[in-house]
């Protein structure tokens, strides 16, 4: 195949694969999307909280080989 043939193909390739994630939803279906399990975080506030916890451990590790926030954790 040539590159430009082949670039083709890649190109009819994603297309075909894109193309049924592409859809309508119905209004009577829209409530089964808007579930809180279907959200991307479903709990942000525990998010936010374990994100909160990491960042202080990651910045009270220093520049050492030795990881942790000094609490005995890691």
């Amino acid at each position: 195949m040539k590159t430009g043939e082949r670039a083709l193909v890649l190109l009819l390739l994603a297309a075909c694969t894109g193309l049924p994630g592409c859809t309508t939803v119905a209004p009577w279906e829209r409530g089964n999307l808007a579930k809180p399990h279907m959200a991307l975080e479903p709990h942000p506030e525990q998010g936010a909280f374990r994100e909160h916890i990491y960042r202080g451990r990651e910045a009270a590790s220093g520049g050492s080989t030795a990881s942790g926030g000094g609490c005995g954790c890691y």
